[in-house]
């Protein structure tokens, strides 16, 4: 680009084709940013931009968020009636969505008189990458019917929609359509498809995929190593990712979240410090995301003070890493600490959201600490209007239980502003146990048989409560209906780590 550039500049007289040519340079290699400069040199020059302009400065605009740039290119392209040509609207499509804006996005497509595989595409993509996963699949559908074949780069838009809503027989339908279009060697399509079978919990043909890739880039061992780590194999992350290091591939960032997070599961406290060693050796440790899923590590691996040697670390907190610091403190019973640090958090202008408060009532019920649960509480929708979900409402539960409040928290559970779950129950149960309110209990138990008939752990409580107080009928009741429905207790675990 630099000597195309030099000789762009040595030209005395330049026609429109050779501003597009620069400008096309720009968009596909880069800076983005130095085509929109040109966009604006070529206006200045007294040339007018045509329909082969447009799209590389509105692609150019998507990718460096100039989004106010994007729509003031937007108003010349209607100026200069561009604004029907195809090219330009799939171009100020997709502008639009990576900007968070699909509704403009839908008023062009909507608009187009005739859609190209482009288009369809960029109107896909922009759903999905938009979290609008049924859109998304319903204008694939529509795609479809009109007789517009897809291509690779449509299958990949439209995968991580069924990846998302878990719509396996889908996903191999859109696979078996890769087959036949011959896409199915596309590096991208591969990796899709890994993440696709990843998120529906089919490892065994995630791998068989990875493993037959003839050719595989990063994204591929990341897929992979994320399939493990969603799916509670740490050990196979681990291990896939040692076989990366020995390959000589080289990691990024997201690699090692996963990695870190697979440590955070099997509470791998050893391998977790090497994977850390790895982090500052190739100078990743100020990565927000890094940094989080560390101390989340290193909290569950039981060790405080390695996760408060990262916080403290760290050159700017986000409200990510308050939150998960305050989370470590909270799981480990430092309630005062994670108390303390939530304080910090608030003169430091940090807003908290809805995790943070998780976080913060977890810390309180942990430590018994129940007027400052409810002062949390209160505060959340008074001082940051944030409408308390149902985990918020268990940990108050499950706080009020603790503290012997048991009436207090019935009361609550009957007034809470969203629909319990059997999360809101099963802590109003808990509390039932360790006070002794059989009669509680019994009202508590028939809402959880309501909303969560197969878990084994309600029955068992009540068996219990039923066998201290003398009632082995009922307990006799309970042992047979569990066998009616084929309910057994699940054996606990233990790992040790050894070398």
């Amino acid at each position: 680009m630099y000597y195309a550039r030099t000789l762009f500049d040595e030209i005395p007289h330049k026609d429109v084709y050779i501003w597009n040519t620069l400008i096309r340079g720009y968009a596909d290699f880069g800076p983005c940013g130095e085509a929109v400069m040109l966009y604006k040199d070529m206006h200045l020059s007294g040339l007018l931009p045509d329909n082969f302009t447009f799209p590389f400065v509105v692609r150019s605009c998507a990718v460096i968020s100039a989004f106010r740039e994007g729509k003031e290119v937007h108003c010349n392209i209607i100026k200069n009636g561009f604004d029907l040509d195809v090219y330009v609207q799939s171009s100020l499509v997709t502008m639009y969505s990576q900007s968070g804006e699909i509704l403009s996005s839908e008023l062009i497509f909507d608009e187009m008189c005739v859609k190209s595989i482009v288009s369809w595409t960029a109107m896909i993509a922009g759903y999905v990458q938009n979290g609008s996963f049924k859109e998304g699949l319903r204008i694939f559908c529509k795609m479809v019917a009109s007789g517009t074949q897809p291509n690779a780069i449509t299958l990949v838009s439209i995968l991580p929609a069924c990846a998302r809503l878990e719509l396996l027989n889908l996903g191999k339908l859109i696979h078996g359509y890769g087959v036949k279009l011959g896409v199915d060697s596309d590096i991208s399509f591969v990796n899709s498809l890994i993440a696709l079978y990843g998120s529906c919990k089919d490892i065994e043909r995630a791998r068989l995929l990875f493993d037959q890739m003839d050719v595989r880039n990063l994204v591929s061992w990341n897929a992979m190593i994320a399939v493990y780590e969603q799916n509670d194999t740490g050990r196979e992350a681990i291990s896939l990712f040692e076989r990366m290091l020995r390959e000589k591939v080289e990691f990024d960032y997201i690699t090692m979240v996963s990695v870190i997070s697979a440590c955070a599961s099997l509470g791998a406290l050893n391998t977790g410090q090497w994977v850390h060693e790895l982090v500052t050796s190739k100078r990743l440790e100020t990565n927000a995301s890094i940094t989080n899923a560390l101390i989340d590590m290193y909290a569950k691996c039981g060790s405080i003070d390695l996760a408060k040697n990262v916080f403290e670390k760290l050159p700017h907190t986000s409200v990510v890493s308050w939150t998960a610091m305050i989370g470590a403190c909270a799981a480990h019973g430092h309630g005062g600490y994670a108390l303390e640090l939530f304080s910090d958090m608030s003169k430091e202008k940090v807003r908290p959201n809805s995790i943070t408060f998780t976080a913060v009532l977890t810390a309180c019920r942990h430590s018994g600490l129940v007027e400052e649960g409810r002062k949390h509480f209160e505060s959340m929708t008074r001082d940051y209007k944030i409408m308390p979900g149902v985990e918020h409402c268990a940990c108050l539960v499950d706080l009020l239980g603790r503290a012997g409040q048991l009436s207090e928290a019935y009361d609550f559970i009957k007034k809470m502003p969203v629909r319990p779950d059997a999360g809101v129950w099963g802590a109003l149960l808990g509390a039932c146990r360790i006070h002794g309110n059989l009669d509680l209990a019994e009202l508590v138990a028939e809402h959880l048989c309501e909303l969560d008939p197969q878990t084994v752990t309600y029955y068992v409580l009540m068996s219990n409560m039923y066998a201290e107080a003398g009632r082995w009928e009922d307990v006799a009741k309970l042992r047979k209906l569990m066998e009616q429905k084929e309910l057994k207790k699940i054996s606990g675990q233990s790992l040790v780590e050894i070398n």
